[in-house]
């Protein structure tokens, strides 16, 4: 398989911890031979806008795969259940409609802290996750396709 074109979706809500997923996502790619140029990352507002962002590049057929990225943090409200249900939903949905590997790497935490562990700069952060699963879903479909 040559090397696939990858395009990457982050949101900017709670950034400080997206751009810790982001990094991880473009080392792990790079480190496996995968070059994601600054114009295949696109920012979201949020989880929210993600899947339609992601499906749309899907149906352009531009890109192979995407890789999803965002973080959301349980507050006081009910908030937190609608909109990682809704991105986990929507990007499930996106994915089988277009046939396209689109990656959840969106973090769905009860607490800053554990968000900033899973956004680290280590093996463990979520973005690396993301990124292998978009490769590996690639590699798997292409042995079937």
């Amino acid at each position: 398989m040559s090397s696939p074109n990858i395009a990457v979706i982050v949101s900017r809500f709670n950034e400080e911890v997206t751009s810790g997923l982001l990094n991880g996502a473009i080392a792990y790619l790079g480190e496996n031979g995968v070059s994601v140029p600054q114009e295949q990352i696109y920012s979201a507002p949020g989880a929210f806008e993600i899947p339609l962002i992601a499906q749309t590049l899907a149906r352009s057929g531009k890109v192979d795969g995407v890789v999803c990225l965002g973080c959301v943090i349980k507050g006081d409200t009910a908030h937190f259940e609608y909109i990682s249900l809704a991105a986990t939903t929507g990007l499930m949905n996106a994915s089988l409609a277009t046939g396209v590997p689109l990656t959840f790497g969106i973090l769905t935490t009860y607490s800053d802290e554990q968000a900033i562990v899973r956004s680290r700069n280590d093996a463990h952060n979520k973005g690396r996750e993301a990124a292998a699963a978009c490769l590996d879903a690639l590699k798997t479909l292409s042995l079937v396709a």
